[in-house]
């Protein structure tokens, strides 16, 4: 797709492409770090009986605070959380976005870390924040001292850290987050939209958020929660950087439908979240597998496994999807990610790479 010239879009906005990964009809799709199990009939039943009702009131707008919503987040979180420590928006997309909105911006800056979510400078564009990317060590971890020398250097509005990190599945530390709450001069946002599926003993940032105000835990209810369709991401701060978030929200941003189908779900909070020990366990079993046949893995926390090295990755993906298995081609050069799925998508994505690329 291009934009023809005739079309008056911003200057930096020509020749861009839309954020996406492909979306080919293939009977494996592995490639966009869905939960491949879906709610049970029952949940499905609560769900649609909680929209049904919504629906009934639909010529009124609904609760532009989402007040019900934030409240049952903020339980599910802990913490000491309340519903004003709570925001929530359609998918962390739209949460980061308003980030750049209310704290970065013309004259700003965000930082972060490569590789890191591609849609980060996607977001710093859109918003027309200044976007600068440090790099991570080999290992891709966050090289401490490099960080801090770079945060002091560049004196970033925003810093974006992933945990577990898409696309490479690895965690931060406690004494990382320390270091670059320490030095930074703004707001920091720790990204944890798979922090469900880190390993035991793998922090979370809310275990921080009490001693540091201008810290923001952003989640998401697509992964975990198996609950992607239902766009629904949201965060964790200061009751302060909540309220400033608000300023810039539009109008009734979440309908009474996302609103009804989320809080469906979080009453099926056991039922949804009771498959993320088999994905965990899945995971580390491919890992293993990976590292067996001679692939260099990345260690992951999340529900995807980064793997290489490829002379051309290119022709692995597309031998794959020959073989109808659809991975994701991303991160690092000579990189593949593939998502965790079913113990059947699993044997076909092993049965398809030892075909494509036998070892």
């Amino acid at each position: 797709m291009s934009v023809p010239a005739w079309v008056p879009i911003r200057e930096e906005l020509r020749g861009e492409e839309p954020y996406g990964a492909p979306q080919i009809d293939v009977p494996v799709r592995l490639n966009t770090n869905e939960n491949p199990y879906g709610p049970s009939a029952e949940a499905a039943a609560d769900i649609a009986a909680a929209v049904q009702a919504a629906a009934l009131e639909l010529n009124r707008y609904p609760d532009r605070e989402a007040w019900a919503l934030r409240e049952a987040l903020a339980g599910y979180l802990g913490h000491g959380l309340t519903a004003a420590h709570v925001w929530a928006a359609n998918g962390s997309n739209e949460v980061m976005q308003q980030i750049l909105q209310a704290f970065g911006g013309p004259g700003r800056t965000v930082l972060s870390f490569a590789p890191t979510y591609s849609m980060y400078p996607e977001y710093a564009r859109n918003t027309h924040t200044r976007w600068v990317a440090g790099r991570r060590r080999e290992d891709f971890a966050i090289d401490v001292p490099a960080a801090v020398a770079l945060i002091a250097a560049e004196r970033p509005d925003v810093v974006f850290l992933t945990s577990p990190n898409n696309p490479t599945g690895t965690a931060l530390g406690v004494e990382e987050l320390h270091a670059v709450l320490a030095a930074a001069p703004g707001v920091v946002v720790v990204d944890e939209a798979y922090a469900e599926f880190r390993r035991a003993g793998t922090p979370t940032a809310l275990e921080l958020l009490a001693e540091h105000p201008r810290l923001i835990v952003t989640r998401t209810m697509s992964k975990a929660f198996a609950l992607a369709g239902g766009r629904l991401g949201y965060l964790a701060a200061d009751p302060a950087i909540v309220d400033a978030l608000r300023i810039v929200r539009l109008p009734y941003h979440l309908s009474a439908v996302t609103q009804a189908t989320a809080l469906g779900a979080l009453r099926h909070t056991d039922e949804l979240l009771a498959r993320v020990d088999e994905l965990r366990s899945t995971r580390d079993e491919t890992s293993a597998w990976l590292a067996d046949r001679g692939y260099d893995v990345a260690a992951s926390d999340a529900n995807f496994v980064l793997f290489g090295h490829f002379a051309d990755r290119h022709a692995v993906w597309e031998g794959l999807v020959d073989r109808g298995v659809l991975i994701r081609e991303v991160g690092p050069d000579g990189w593949l990610r593939v998502s965790i799925g079913t113990p059947d998508e699993m044997r076909a994505f092993r049965t398809a790479l030892m075909e494509v690329d036998p070892r």
